[in-house]
């Protein structure tokens, strides 16, 4: 569970059951600053006078606020839409895209009128009838730790659960799972596990569950009957990189149990970074040994019109022949959803 070393509450949002959960929970604790604003500047909170110091801070920081706007972006492709639960996370892993999303505010920011939010879900679920709506709980953060205070992925579990058209699914880095393994959720939120080589958890992924508490966990879920998965990203290229990834994979066959109702799901994402990105990067990791050389990069847009280096295509090419194969021959109950 995250324990913030300050906690911001936005305008209004002490009128909202979260809110006050939060504000009873933890305002009598010594050791933690309670900010009242009056405005919407957040950032004049946070200690620093750099994009260093005020990275550190930021990642220490909760953020109660309340969502005004009720546009969901795009989630392709994971999902049909975003659905806007937690904003931030409290990892500070080397390589996150969102150095480049939230560079300047690398605050952990939930929003407290949870109800509005998935009365939006819903009619965005009417406007697609009879298809299946897909949402996805962790674009632009990891929702597990805060989970024990905001209770908010329980509400979306439950809420989709007992929703016809409607599919939930997040992804963490995280353990903390057992609030969910009990809940409701009728098969129709897929839990996955964002997960690497240990080599790349220890090197990169600082603050973040090992490898084996991941995985511990995800077995937890699976035996809920929750569908699982797995994206594993990013995907680097460096020496032994087919062995490790190799035994990442056939720990998890070996671990997984044989009787699951669906299939494991499988989203590989090789690595990639923007420029400013690696700008943002380079300032809060100094010593960062990321492969960041343009050089042995290829340019490509994404889908949201910002440029991003990515692997050659031979590499990318050689990725995609490894997973595919190696999926398909460790595992008999899955699916890739993609290898990007």
């Amino acid at each position: 569970m995250f324990i913030p070393k300050r906690i911001i509450f936005s305008k209004n949002s002490l009128d909202y059951d979260i809110g006050k959960e939060i504000y009873t929970k933890f305002k009598d604790n010594p050791n933690i600053e309670i900010i009242h604003l009056t405005s919407n500047k957040i950032m004049q909170h946070i200690p620093g006078n750099d994009l260093p110091s005020q990275y550190k801070e930021g990642k220490k920081t909760l953020v109660v606020s309340i969502k005004s706007s009720f546009k969901f972006q795009s989630c392709k492709p994971s999902a049909h839409y975003q659905l806007p639960l937690v904003s931030g996370c409290i990892g500070q892993c080397e390589y996150c895209y969102l150095n480049t999303m939230l560079g300047d505010k690398p605050i952990v920011k939930i929003y407290a009128n949870i109800n509005d939010i998935l009365n939006q879900a819903q009619k965005y679920i009417d406007e697609r009838l009879p298809d299946i709506t897909i949402f996805e709980g962790a674009a632009t953060s990891d929702p597990i730790p805060v989970e024990p205070y905001t209770h908010s992925l329980e509400k979306c579990i439950e809420f989709f659960g007992k929703s016809e058209n409607g599919r939930f699914r997040f992804v963490t880095k995280y353990n903390d799972v057992e609030s969910l393994l009990k809940l409701d959720h009728n098969n129709h939120t897929e839990i996955r596990f964002s997960i690497n080589t240990n080599s790349i958890i220890n090197k990169y992924e600082h603050f973040t569950a090992s490898q084996g508490k991941r995985i511990d966990a995800s077995i937890e879920l699976a035996k809920a009957g929750y569908p699982v998965g797995y994206l594993i990203a990013p995907v680097f290229i460096y020496p032994n990189w087919k062995e490790e990834y190799h035994d990442l994979l056939l720990q998890l066959s070996k671990n997984i149990p044989d009787n699951l109702r669906f299939p494991v799901t499988f989203e590989i994402i090789s690595h990639r970074y923007t420029t400013i990105a690696k700008s943002r990067i380079q300032l809060v990791f100094p010593d960062t040994q990321l492969p960041m050389n343009e050089i042995d990069r290829k340019f490509k847009y994404g889908q949201f019109g910002y440029g991003k280096y990515v692997y050659q295509k031979e590499s990318i090419d050689e990725i995609k022949q490894f997973f595919k194969k190696e999926i398909e021959e460790l595992f008999i109950n899955k699916e890739i959803k993609y290898i990007i």
